[in-house]
């Protein structure tokens, strides 16, 4: 059964491109295909983060189809036709979809191009296998000076601090005492991207966490 896309140069369409690139390598299967290609071309631009299984999709695509074509691009500006005009022929519209289905961009692949493939898939793979294991889930304390530190302050500085790898999560305060209250928070870590213990040394401990943060301690440290 045919799969249908459409309007993929909008939000909505990407978002179901989205959804249907869920747990799939390619459009078709484990291995690209004139499907992906149709699809590719569809696609305007490089999709932004908040559609992430596009992005990978999009990322792998490219980087098939970028070696094969050695030339130095000027850049070229696609542009819609305008809405008056009359539309063509069926017979010329068949002939046009006959054209598209005969194009071949890959043409015949050599024996080294489809190693080269090949490598670069399964180093996708495992890249991909590596960070899906390698997160951890991480509960820690944060203290304030005194009962006078300003928490919402605190909590904005401590969330300030970005990184690759690094997820802030829910949070509370809890009471100390005398007082005192201190900011409890979960944060998810890829674990070959970031170390706890130097997000406290380096970040969560000198200016300008300094200001508002006095110690750090960790709760909880489980691997996901």
């Amino acid at each position: 059964m045919a799969i249908s896309f459409s309007d993929l140069h909008t939000e909505a369409g990407l978002k179901t491109l989205e959804e249907f690139l869920a747990g799939k390598t390619y459009i078709s299967g484990d291995q690209i295909t004139r499907d992906d290609i149709k699809v590719f071309a569809a696609v305007s631009k490089r999709p932004g983060g908040e559609f992430p299984n596009v992005c990978r999709w999009y990322e792998s695509v490219s980087s098939i189809i970028a070696p094969r074509f050695l030339g130095n691009a000027v850049g070229v500006k696609i542009t819609s036709q305008a809405a008056s005009l009359a539309p063509a022929p069926a017979a010329e519209s068949a002939k046009a979809t006959e054209d598209d289905d005969d194009i071949d961009l890959f043409g015949e692949e050599t024996e080294e191009e489809k190693k080269v493939a090949a490598e670069r898939e399964a180093a996708v793979k495992a890249s991909s296998k590596k960070k899906e294991s390698g997160k951890s889930s991480v509960l820690m304390d944060i203290k304030p000076w005194d009962d006078e530190t300003d928490m919402k302050k605190l909590e904005e500085a401590v969330r300030s601090i970005e990184m690759p790898g690094l997820l802030w999560g829910a949070s509370k305060l809890v009471p100390v005492g005398y007082g005192i209250k201190k900011l409890q928070i979960m944060l998810t870590i890829v674990d070959d991207l970031v170390s706890v213990d130097s997000l406290i040394e380096e970040h969560l401990t000198v200016e300008s966490c300094s200001e508002y943060v006095q110690s750090c301690d960790i709760v909880a440290f489980n691997k996901i």
